[in-house]
């Protein structure tokens, strides 16, 4: 018998982990590979039809026809892009930063999250604390 989903995403945890230590360097699983363990997460749990990779303003279907945006993070925020999203609902899952233990924190309307969000920075992304997300 194979190894669960949340298995499998333990030991990415543990190898960067070790490797950490063994190099003094942090080493932590990041950017899309973060993105996706996310999705693959949110899809499962939420009945949730993903789109192709990369796909154009949002990441999903659900079983009503409703556009989703999936984000993901390590962290106690997530950035959103600063000119919107095409997706009617936004879903935010946080990964356990030392062991990847998915949670989702979010599942709702994105316009509320784009209007809780700070201004774009210089790299065009807008910064979303997961805690205002949690009091909405």
């Amino acid at each position: 018998m194979g190894a669960t989903d949340e298995e499998l995403v333990r030991s990415i945890f543990d190898a960067c982990a070790e490797l950490s230590r063994r190099s003094a360097r942090s080493v932590s699983p990041d950017g899309h590979l973060v993105g996706s363990l996310g999705e693959i997460f949110a899809a499962r749990e939420l009945d949730l039809t993903l789109e192709t990779a990369s796909n154009a303003g949002f990441d999903a279907i659900d079983p009503h026809g409703t556009r989703v945006e999936i984000k993901t993070t390590t962290r106690s925020s997530v950035s959103l892009s600063a000119e919107g999203t095409f997706a009617e609902r936004l879903v935010v899952v946080q990964l356990d930063h030392d062991d990847g233990t998915p949670t989702i924190v979010y599942d709702g309307p994105a316009g509320v999250a784009w209007k809780l969000a700070g201004p774009p920075t210089k790299n065009g992304q807008r910064r979303l604390s997961l805690s205002s997300l949690r009091a909405n």
